[in-house]
């Protein structure tokens, strides 16, 4: 089984950074990949005008025991969240978390194109700064 999380958790790896555009990765090992990026206007907007710290995190696979947690931010906007198929949505946990144990290729298809419309979203809504990748 450890095995087969560590190769779930290579997959969704490179969903997340092949769909990183200019977001910077804060963390690379084996067991944790996020990303970050530079509060846009939206999140100043809700942080009162004050900048509260200088990166956002965006987005994060880590390997756990018994499974992969993939966190998006993107997650949470409801344009993302129509398009989850049942199976998807089944591996929500929260708003914007997924939690996989094994690998599916139909899945990890979906996996893809959900987190690049979640990013879109996330840059298109202002949360972060710059334009969409």
């Amino acid at each position: 089984m450890a095995a087969d999380l560590q190769q779930l958790f290579a997959r969704v790896r490179s969903i997340l950074q092949g769909n990183a555009g200019g977001l910077t990765i804060s963390e690379d090992t084996a067991q944790r990949f996020e990303l970050e990026a530079t509060p846009g206007p939206a999140t100043l907007r809700a942080w009162g005008g004050k900048v509260r710290r200088p990166t956002i995190p965006v987005g994060w696979v880590e390997l756990r025991n018994g499974y992969i947690s993939y966190h998006l931010m993107g997650l949470a906007h409801p344009s993302v969240r129509a398009t989850f198929s049942k199976s998807l949505a089944a591996r929500l946990q929260g708003k914007t978390c997924f939690r996989l144990k094994v690998t599916d290729a139909n899945l990890l298809e979906e996996l893809a194109g959900v987190t690049k419309r979640g990013l879109e979203a996330f840059r298109e809504a202002g949360f972060v700064a710059g334009e969409s990748a």
